[in-house]
């Protein structure tokens, strides 16, 4: 199951450099994750300041 970006975010980037498979991208107003791409591994979630990367 893939990670999603909830409207929390700040779009502060943390999220996409801790991404090991490059799924995360600055989206409008917010980053966005590739549920394509993302593996599930959580990292993201591990960085974020405001915990806007949720399992969906």
């Amino acid at each position: 199951m893939a990670y999603k970006i909830s409207d929390d975010c700040i779009s502060c980037g943390a999220c996409a450099g801790e991404c090991p498979v490059g799924a995360i991208s600055e989206g409008d107003g917010k980053y966005v994750i590739d549920a394509d791409t993302c593996v599930d591994c959580g990292a993201c979630a591990g960085v974020c300041p405001v915990a806007a990367p949720v399992a969906e």
